[in-house]
């Protein structure tokens, strides 16, 4: 999970959050963290196939968040997490980190890298 600064120009990383048996847990767990860090939309990383085709994971997460959508009140927006957690493990990799070390944060870097992607996209910035 990845947050961004009030202005929405730069993305940090939060925490990762481990997901539990039951995915409406999951989204009350994301819900409570949205309600803490003041969040006012969702990005939510879409796992389309290289091609740009949708994956059956993807119709998976886009299930998922519209749920979240549902539950938080929040607007949702889908956006493309292809080669993100490579990139992820390359900086992480470039930073000095052991590669045994990686896992523990690669999906926070990733969460940044997806956010930051929007954020300069302009479409969270509220200029």
């Amino acid at each position: 999970m990845a947050v961004s600064d009030e202005l929405g120009l730069t993305a940090q990383p939060v925490l990762t959050l481990e997901r539990r048996h039951n995915p409406r847990e999951d989204l009350r767990s994301l819900a409570r963290l949205c309600r803490r860090f003041g969040v006012a939309g969702i990005v939510v990383g879409n796992p389309v196939h290289l091609s740009g085709e949708l994956s059956p994971q993807a119709s998976k997460t886009q299930a998922f968040a519209a749920e979240l959508g549902e539950l938080t009140g929040l607007p949702i927006h889908l956006w493309d997490e292809r080669l993100t957690t490579r990139e992820a493990h390359q900086m992480l990799y470039e930073a000095g980190h052991a590669r045994q070390e990686h896992r523990r944060v690669v999906d926070q870097v990733a969460a940044t890298l997806i956010l930051q992607s929007f954020l300069e996209q302009g479409t969270g910035n509220r200029e």
